[in-house]
């Protein structure tokens, strides 16, 4: 099975495997933890840059790890797939949108941010939106469980989010980043476009 799913989808599996090692051994060893977070303070001064890419692979708890990785093994996977079988370059491709994602996700909280020293922000989240809303692009009608319990249209399940991670944004008072959620999902679907551009055609195509 794990011979599979390296020679299939090579790339997801490394970065499901490194995630989940990366966040559970730092779960015990506080300074790396420490060191690894998205520090945007730092990051406006040139200090702890490395932190837009680290902090997707640590997690603030189990809660926060398996409900990412449980995510990521839904439709990062199946995604790949579909890259790898759309394009002889999928794999590299399906890299690009993951950590262009990570990456462009983070963006508009170091700009929000950064002169609050501190705020500190953690988690893949804004990847694995990227990843759901791409996969969501190539199967519109396939159905999501929100909570995983109450079935939807993938289409459906993407409007809804983005307008929950708008309203979240600005009036809950959760500790979570929402805008991460929401400007992951888009630079996923941006970037998907970019690889793909006949994507959109086909993703209208469903309806």
């Amino acid at each position: 099975m794990l011979l599979f799913y390296l020679t299939e989808m090579p790339v997801a599996s490394i970065i499901f495997i490194f995630t989940l090692a990366t966040s559970i051994y730092t779960f015990s060893h506080e300074q790396l933890y420490g060191k690894l977070m998205l520090h945007p303070y730092s990051i406006a001064r040139n200090r702890k840059v490395y932190t837009i890419l680290t902090s997707g692979f640590v997690h603030k708890d189990w809660g926060h790890l398996l409900f990412n990785m449980l995510t990521f093994y839904y439709f990062a996977f199946g995604l790949e797939r579909i890259l790898a079988e759309a394009s002889p370059y999928g794999h590299i491709l399906f890299a690009v949108i993951y950590i262009g994602s990570l990456i462009l996700s983070d963006i508009p909280t170091i700009i929000q941010q950064k002169n609050n020293p501190g705020y500190y922000s953690l988690g893949a989240s804004g990847a694995i939106c990227a990843v759901l809303f791409s996969y969501i692009l190539f199967d519109p009608k396939s159905t999501i469980g929100v909570m995983m319990i109450i079935p939807m249209p993938a289409y459906l399940f993407a409007f809804l989010f983005l307008g929950y991670c708008v309203w979240a944004s600005k009036k809950a008072q959760d500790g979570i980043n929402h805008d991460a959620h929401f400007f992951g999902a888009l630079s996923g679907v941006i970037l998907t476009i970019i690889c793909f551009p006949w994507v959109i055609k086909h993703c209208l195509a469903q309806f």
